[in-house]
């Protein structure tokens, strides 16, 4: 039942944002926004267009799906991230904030909540500036890399003896 609310209320937050803005409120751009709010977690561009392919309901292209992204991060409804070479996007309303760690080697990126990291940025106080939310990339290995660069790493000095 929470989720349906969530929904319904984003719903109402970008008919809101669209109204505003003088923007035509397209069942399309309803169906992408139903659908992000269905994802748990990262997504990308790709992985959005494969899940309106396979609902039944709704195609919709991929400019369409590339301007509607733009309108709800704009509408702050959803947020874009850089990691590394792709862009992923996670649904921002009603989100705990976590933080992201990201591994350089594999590229693989996960959730992390901390809530000493948490209320120290948050407790900051920063000159002329009011904290309105935040963003924080770790980077370094995630355990499978770091485990595969020290098998790979002894072997190596096996060979070499």
């Amino acid at each position: 039942m929470e989720n349906q609310n969530v929904k319904d209320t984003v719903k109402q937050i970008f008919t809101e944002y669209l109204n505003a803005n003088g923007h035509r409120k397209t069942p399309e751009r309803y169906a992408i926004l139903e659908t992000i709010y269905s994802i748990d977690g990262h997504f990308d561009i790709d992985s959005l267009y494969s899940q309106m392919m396979n609902q039944e309901n709704f195609r919709v292209s991929r400019a369409t799906l590339y301007n509607t992204i733009i309108l709800l991060i704009n509408a702050r409804l959803v947020i874009k991230h850089q990691f590394g070479t792709s862009s992923q996007y996670e649904k921002s309303y009603n989100r705990e904030t976590h933080h992201h760690l990201i591994c350089t080697q594999c590229g693989k990126v996960s959730e992390m909540k901390n809530d000493t990291l948490q209320n120290a940025i948050e407790s900051t106080k920063m000159n002329r500036f009011h904290l309105s939310h935040y963003s924080l990339y770790i980077y370094g290995l995630c355990a499978n890399c770091d485990r595969r660069n020290k098998r790979k790493k002894t072997s190596n000095n096996k060979k070499e003896k």
